[in-house]
């Protein structure tokens, strides 16, 4: 445990396989400004109704905009028996690790 929280399987953003199934729990507005390509996208307040759009057949890669969200998500995903892995540092370490990202805006993609 780590402050209370349970640990949960977690991966750096640079170690993420480019053909990896990856959902972003993020909220709507922060899904348009920037978000990973092909991407699914559930916000973690609607997870547990949509739990069956997220695949039990493959790893699936959860990522927020720091971590802790995405880290909920990979909680309740495994308890369901979904295989889940937390993106240590969610969005902000995906660009930090330049990794590439798009926008739904109109102008260069960022994280909100």
């Amino acid at each position: 445990m780590f402050f209370g929280q349970p640990l949960v399987p977690s991966i750096d953003a640079a170690a993420v396989p480019a053909d990896a199934h990856v959902l972003d729990v993020r909220e709507p507005e922060e899904w348009a400004y920037g978000h990973i390509e092909g991407a699914q996208h559930i916000p973690l307040g609607e997870l547990a109704w949509r739990v069956a759009e997220v695949p039990a057949d493959s790893e699936v890669y959860v990522v927020c905009k720091v971590g802790g969200r995405s880290a909920q998500a990979v909680q309740y995903l495994n308890a369901q028996g979904r295989k889940a892995v937390n993106v240590d540092g969610g969005m902000l370490a995906w660009v930090e690790a330049g990794r590439p990202m798009v926008s739904e805006t109109g102008y260069p993609p960022m994280v909100v």
